[in-house]
């Protein structure tokens, strides 16, 4: 865990600036999810915490790949499906996925989760792009991309907590 800590670091010091998503937010979720596994909170919560993670990773990758004008035929398409498959094969060959005990309306619950915090973490991206767009390309205020990321994944992470009590 620790050496996963110093390469987010390390990847934050050399990073290009101007990405999809702020590395503030992506720290903001990598802090959440690294928080849920540690206090043993449910799979269904930390599983929105990696979703988010993963469409951050996937819209990183998009746009550095647009900035660098490499293209090819349905580039957001593999790009997306190669980060759900790195996420989700390890997760079920080291059997963190997929027990039958561990799941919830019967589907997985950290897939059930991934499914929430995913979509709700696209979501409020296209939403941000939208109202900014609508504001001459100004946020309204100041961290409001921020904002837009992070209080949905709290949301609903608090909706899964007392629904899994």
């Amino acid at each position: 865990m620790i050496l996963f800590g110093l390469l987010i670091i390390i990847g934050f010091l050399i990073a290009m600036p101007a990405s999809a998503m702020c590395p503030v937010c992506t720290v903001a979720v990598v802090s959440g999810f690294g928080l849920s596994r540690y206090l043993g909170i449910d799979d269904t919560i930390t599983g929105v915490w990696i979703g988010a993670l993963t469409i951050s990773l996937i819209l990183w990758t998009i746009d550095w790949m647009d900035k660098k004008k490499i293209k090819f035929f349905a580039k957001n398409l593999i790009i997306t499906v190669s980060y759900i498959a790195m996420l989700i094969i390890p997760l079920y060959y080291k059997n963190i996925i997929g027990h039958p005990l561990n799941s919830l309306y019967g589907i997985d619950r950290i897939i059930f989760g991934l499914i929430w915090g995913s979509v709700l973490f696209f979501l409020s991206h296209v939403l941000y792009q939208y109202l900014k767009k609508k504001n001459n390309g100004h946020a309204h205020f100041p961290y409001e991309k921020i904002v837009m990321a992070v209080v949905p994944l709290i949301v609903v992470s608090l909706i899964f907590y007392f629904l899994t009590k």
